[in-house]
């Protein structure tokens, strides 16, 4: 069995990331909301009732499926660009390190991209109707969402362009995608619970911005030097037997 390596670890741990960014995270009840068409009343329920559980889920899944959907597009196409400049991959790679050092700094908040800042989501403000309306929510959510995930999302696609297969590619933001879709529809199926979290959580948000941020300078650190791919290499052969 394959173990993975460090660079899907990162991909899914920058998805965790950005569910927990304060963009996203403080409205995840009204998305829910949103996509279900149910009341906030039904959804914070301690017990709901089979029928809802059922709505939220689906409804959740199909959401989660248009923004994976679009995620994974992306990475698509920053591989086949990164194999298109194949020949210009350690200046890709450079300058993609020296990207996302940038987007790190931003997101912790020490000087602000002027291109980075404001409003980028898409304002929907009748949800198409059924399982299908919810999908595209999902699709908007992920084409024009908001300056929190551009950046981490951007650093992701910037280390699928230096894959050398689309398959690689895929994976990478497929993991991304799980990173926050997990926890996002565990959060759906316990509204009760996630607004006990939150509320518990949302002092340290500011926390996490410069955790975030940091995570973020440290990869772009590993990638402009090389050391990102050594690591990979590295725990494939330790945990991979060499092979």
């Amino acid at each position: 069995m394959q173990v993975a390596n460090i660079t899907y670890i990162s991909a899914f741990v920058a998805g965790l990331l950005s569910f927990l960014s304060p963009c996203v995270l403080p409205l995840i009840p009204s998305y829910i909301t949103y996509i279900t068409g149910l009341s906030f009343a039904d959804l914070q329920a301690e017990h709901p009732t089979h029928k809802i559980r059922q709505q939220t889920m689906l409804h959740s899944l199909a959401f989660i499926l248009g923004f994976t959907a679009v995620f994974v597009l992306l990475g698509v196409s920053a591989t086949l660009l990164g194999g298109f400049l194949f020949q210009y991959q350690d200046i890709v790679r450079k300058i993609g390190g020296v990207l996302i050092i940038i987007f790190g700094i931003h997101v912790t908040g020490l000087f602000n991209m002027v291109f980075l800042l404001g409003e980028k989501r898409l304002n929907l403000h009748r949800k198409p109707a059924g399982f299908l309306g919810t999908f595209f929510v999902g699709i908007a959510f992920a084409a024009g969402w908001t300056p929190c995930i551009g950046p981490i999302l951007s650093s992701i696609l910037m280390i699928a362009a230096t894959e050398r297969t689309i398959y690689r590619g895929i994976t990478l933001l497929l993991t991304y995608s799980m990173g926050l879709a997990i926890p996002f529809f565990l959060s759906a199926m316990a509204l009760h619970q996630f607004l006990v979290f939150f509320n518990r959580f949302k002092k340290y948000i500011r926390i996490f911005e410069i955790v975030t941020g940091v995570f973020l300078i440290i990869i772009g650190v590993l990638i402009f030097s090389d050391y990102f791919t050594v690591l990979t290499r590295f725990t494939n052969t330790w945990f991979g037997g060499g092979q």
